[in-house]
């Protein structure tokens, strides 16, 4: 059975209740042992999770064997009502951004489309027409994202830094930024503090993250510049302004777009697979991306056609001797190749 609230009155307390109802009854009438309830944009009841559990406590009392799958748009709402209400009485199912494999399969997306225009399945029609793609990832995703996400669930008292902080995180993509820096370039006043905890906010978003530098001493890796970085290329791409022609003819900056295309699917896959996601520099040394799970690291290094190298991995694999240490991109494993991956079998290994 299923069921949405996406027409339902926030106040209705009731509804979740009587749908609930309607499944035993279902259940009943068709002598099912076992039978499915799915509720869609649960979060827009109010104070749903209490009536989830109330429901939800009253079957495994009962043992009726009902099962359950709530789901929701908004990743913060759901959170905040399952950690606060339903301890002990969910297991989490993550959705994360396209990949690139269901983009290609979905839409028939190459590699480079998906580079630039990213992993959101609405927007994949319209990506001949630019303009028209920007307005919907600015109205139909961005938007949405930070004024119902963000600010229904979070205390926010200085919104439009956090909205500024956003679009030029996002334009930032692939770069270290100290937040000092970024401080400098917002026209509202705040502080470093402030930029800390509305970048958390949009990576529990998973909108935009700050990667924290690689080092053993574990303390040092949290007082490091952030390395920020898109979880969808297409949030890039809108901040930027650049078309696709002209970012994909301009080496330099398509590297950035390249890098951030492997960051977005390591950062995706990082909860999936309960690893960390750093990058490290010394000096002139550094290496893109390093996974660390189980006292385990893997390095990447991500290469475009003409970028320039350097011996980070070298440094990195002498210092910390990590698992696996290869390139992503011109002369190592192709990253239309490697976007396909399944990092679990690699990180089991």
């Amino acid at each position: 059975m299923f069921v949405s609230a996406d027409d339902i009155a926030s106040s209705d307390m009731d509804w979740i209740r009587e749908v609930w109802a309607t499944a035993r009854a279902r259940k009943k009438s068709e002598g099912a042992s076992e039978y499915l309830l799915v509720i869609d944009e649960v979060h827009k009841v109010d104070n749903w999770s209490e009536a989830v559990k109330k429901e939800w406590d009253a079957d495994t009392f009962n043992d009726l064997g009902i099962k359950v799958v709530i789901l929701g748009s908004s990743r913060l709402l759901l959170k905040d009502g399952l950690t606060e209400s339903l301890a002990g009485r969910f297991e989490l199912i993550r959705m994360p951004h396209w990949s690139f494999e269901e983009m290609n399969k979905a839409f028939d997306m190459d590699i480079d489309h998906y580079i630039f225009f990213g992993g959101y399945p609405g927007g994949a029609e319209y990506v001949n027409d630019e303009r028209r793609w920007r307005r919907y990832i600015k109205d139909s995703i961005v938007s949405p994202a930070i004024e119902r996400d963000v600010l229904q669930t979070k205390t926010v008292y200085k919104p439009i830094l956090m909205k500024q902080l956003f679009e030029l995180g996002c334009s930032y993509s692939g770069e270290e930024v100290s937040l000092n820096k970024l401080l400098g370039q917002l026209q509202d006043a705040g502080n470093v503090t402030t930029l800390a905890g509305y970048l958390n906010t949009l990576d529990e978003s998973r909108l935009l993250c700050g990667l924290q530098k690689y080092a053993a001493d574990k303390a040092r890796r949290y007082n490091s510049v952030p390395k920020m970085m898109v979880y969808n290329t297409a949030l890039l791409s809108v901040q930027k302004g650049l078309s696709f022609n002209k970012a994909f003819t301009a080496p330099k900056e398509w590297g950035r777009w390249v890098e951030s295309a492997v960051g977005a699917y390591l950062l995706n896959m990082a909860d999936e697979y309960d690893y960390k996601l750093y990058y490290w520099r010394d000096r002139d040394n550094e290496v893109d991306f390093v996974i660390d799970t189980n006292d385990k690291q893997i390095a990447i290094e991500v290469k475009s056609g003409r970028r320039t190298t350097n011996e980070g991995l070298g440094e990195f694999t002498r210092r910390f001797n990590p698992q696996y240490s290869f390139v992503v991109g011109s002369g190592g494993v192709p990253v239309e190749e490697f976007l396909s991956w399944n990092l679990g079998r690699l990180i089991e290994m």
